[in-house]
This record gives C-alpha cells, sequence and structure tokens, in this order.
C-alpha cells in the first residue's frame, strides 16, 4: 500500500471512531441529567407517603364515626320504643273514667 493509501485509511478509521464514540454519554452527564428528575421523585415520594398517612388516618376516623353512628340509631330506636310504650300507656290512662273519691 502507498503512503497515501494508509493516511487515507488512518483518517477514515479516526473519523468513524469519533463519530461511533461521539453519541456514547459518560456516567457523569447522565447523572447530572438525572440529578433533577431524581429529587424530584424524591420530593413526591416524601408527599406521597405523607398523604397516604393522612387519608388511613381520615379512613379510620370515618370507620369510627360510622360504628359510633349506627350505635346511636340503635340507642334511639330503643328509645322510641320506650316512648311509644309510655305514650300507649298515658293514652290508656287518659281514656279510663276518673274515679269518684270515697267519702
Amino acid at each position: 500500500m502507498s503512503q497515501v493509501n494508509l493516511k487515507l485509511v488512518a483518517t477514515l478509521a479516526i473519523m468513524a471512531g469519533s463519530v461511533g464514540l461521539g453519541g456514547c454519554a459518560t456516567k457523569k452527564y447522565v447523572r447530572e441529567q438525572i440529578a433533577p428528575v431524581s429529587q424530584r421523585v424524591d420530593t413526591l415520594e416524601t408527599r406521597l407517603v405523607e398523604t397516604d398517612g393522612v387519608a388511613k388516618s381520615a379512613l379510620a376516623e370515618a370507620r369510627a364515626a360510622g360504628q359510633q353512628g349506627q350505635n346511636n340509631t340503635q340507642r334511639l330506636d330503643q328509645l322510641n320504643g320506650r316512648v311509644d310504650g309510655l305514650d300507649q300507656r298515658l293514652q290508656i290512662q287518659e281514656a279510663k273514667p276518673a274515679k269518684r273519691a270515697r267519702n
């Protein structure tokens, strides 16, 4: 091979190598590009954990309030039954003729 051909082959090899390697990202570059996204993900994850805790607490309170509501409804039903019974007894008493006092 002639010296010109060797130079041409060497030049083409260097150009091909630089084009091929120019597209590779370094670890440092990738870390720099991902860092802001990673920080945002960490922030959102923290907020998600806090929100999940609040939601679970609210759910527990809602369940307790629902149970208390059921207990109150049962108690009111019992009291209504007693009031109805007393009302019936009062109506019966009022319907009876008044007793005369004995002298």
